[in-house]
């Protein structure tokens, strides 16, 4: 039996054992493991020496029906689901941006059945977390349709998706380097920003990084989210600004450096 098999065997047993009674609903712990894993490979990106790097926190969004049936178990569920996970980078060779995490919240506009993933990079301040690239535009994450069918865009309409992760413009965080895949990066100290800054000095939306493209090229902009401390680029407080090659730039007692990537 293969990995992904055996996987997803072990899961839909405890829907036939302990768990029974609370999986009523349409969405199955095998078909959230299932979507853990399909976010993981989407955005696993190889940022230096063949090393692949994922994701780390893996939010999934549940209507509040099955938010409710399932929150009784979320201890185990979790912990099923990050071992699942971990089985998965392991066997793809994927390094994760820190300790894998998976949390059960309840989402707004959602039928029974419907759940959604929000993978993000939680960076926490201090701590050795490898790094990881950040999730895929938070414009509307990607919900999952009754089944778990996978409701997705075509690459073309993700702007960054499936791109050459070295020729993107990137920051490096304490050393560890954080691919901007995305056409919008939101940094924060929430779990649902793209980089999770744990920082007491950095606003829960605390600013955006937004790549467009101007003909062949790349071009890099910072925005503050309104944030309490302010963004700073270069030791100046700032609305709105291009990013150029080398610009540092802090959040609370969180400094970045901005790589504007491969020309």
């Amino acid at each position: 039996m293969g990995l992904i098999n055996r996987v997803e065997h072990g899961l839909a047993k405890a829907v036939h054992g302990a768990f029974a009674k609370a999986f009523k609903s349409e969405v199955q712990p095998v078909e959230i493991a299932s979507a853990i894993r399909r976010a993981m490979d989407d955005r696993a990106a190889i940022v230096g020496h063949g090393r692949a790097m994922v994701p780390n926190l893996y939010t999934i969004e549940l209507s509040p029906t099955d938010y409710e049936r399932l929150g009784d178990y979320e201890d185990d569920l979790t912990d099923d689901l990050v071992a699942a996970a971990q089985e998965h980078a392991d066997s793809q060779g994927y390094q994760p941006g820190g300790p894998l995490e998976v949390d059960l919240v309840e989402g707004e506009g959602l039928e029974t059945g419907v759940f959604r993933v929000r993978p993000a990079t939680a960076k926490r301040a201090g701590a050795a977390a490898a790094p990881a690239p950040s999730r895929e535009p938070a414009p509307a994450p990607r919900p999952q349709t009754p089944g778990g069918t996978m409701v997705d865009e075509p690459p073309a309409q993700r702007p960054g998706a499936r791109s050459n992760p070295s020729a993107r413009p990137w920051l490096d965080i304490n050393g560890d380097r954080y691919p901007l895949l995305g056409a919008l990066t939101t940094l924060g100290r929430d779990d649902s920003a793209d980089i999770v800054v744990d920082d007491p000095g950095v606003s829960r939306r605390h600013s955006e990084i937004r790549v467009t493209t101007d003909g062949p090229h790349l071009v890099t902009s910072i925005r503050d989210l309104n944030s309490t401390n302010g963004t700073f680029v270069n030791g100046e407080r700032i609305a709105s600004q291009r990013l150029q090659d080398g610009d540092r730039l802090t959040l609370g007692r969180t400094t970045a450096t901005f790589r504007a990537g491969r020309r």
